[in-house]
């Protein structure tokens, strides 16, 4: 990954933490034809003062004789993204460009034995349904002959990681008006992931006065005393 200004950089234990909350990614190698991916849940651990990616792949995916304990895999793990235009800038003549973040890891990829799909399978679903409001589901509650079937297709797969990029692109380099004119376009776009980068927007730079804060603060000075705000029905 290249990281374009210092300041976008995401130090390597935010950068493991940001991955493992995504849990989805893809995986890219390459073989004599040239690179090869797959995109797939990953559960992250560490063993020995290592970091371990741990993935899945179908038993005929051509991945899976690429993991041979010599070859690199890469794991590229996207956050959201929000286009930013031109004339969205207070100040003049700036390049139009896309706010992102992003993680890569990388590493020498080992294939593991059949018999640790079943660690595998009831470690990742332990993560993925943690995510979920309600009762976690797990494979104890598969009918055996389908949950054998089931793993018995799959292959699990360790990176060793022993690279961590990290690249959080949000115009930190930007002037505070600028800045602020990008935070307040994203907040009233129609995308989630437009709020999402606002809302950490404003975590980098909290002291300064956006939009909405202007509005709370307006609120606030036109409310009577024990009564709602003027003008509320």
């Amino acid at each position: 990954m290249h990281i374009l200004r210092p300041q976008f950089r995401i130090e390597d234990d935010h950068a493991l933490a940001f991955a493992a909350a995504r849990g989805f990614g893809a995986i890219v190698a390459a073989d004599a034809r040239g690179p090869r991916a797959s995109h797939v849940p990953f559960a992250i651990a560490r063993r020995d003062d290592r970091v371990i990616v741990q993935i899945h792949l179908t038993a005929k995916n051509p991945l899976v004789e690429l993991a041979d304990g010599v070859r690199r895999f890469l794991l590229i793990v996207s956050g959201d993204d929000a286009y930013i235009s031109n004339d969205w800038y207070v100040s003049r003549d700036n390049v139009s460009t896309w706010l992102y973040e992003a993680v890569h890891l990388s590493g020498v990829a080992h294939l593991r034995d059949h018999g640790e799909n079943r660690g595998h399978g009831d470690a990742l679903l332990a993560v993925s349904e943690a995510r979920l409001p309600k009762q976690p589901w797990d494979l104890t509650q598969m009918e055996p002959g389908k949950r054998d079937q089931m793993l018995a297709g799959i292959r699990v797969i360790d990176i060793a990681v022993d690279e961590i990029e990290g690249q959080s692109k949000l115009n930190q380099h930007k002037s505070d008006a600028d800045y602020i004119a990008l935070v307040n376009r994203l907040a009233h776009a129609e995308e989630t992931s437009s709020h999402r980068l606002a809302e950490k927007m404003r975590t980098l730079r909290p002291e300064l006065a956006y939009e909405r804060d202007r509005v709370a603060q307006v609120s606030q000075r036109v409310r009577p005393k024990g009564g709602p705000v003027t003008g509320s029905a």
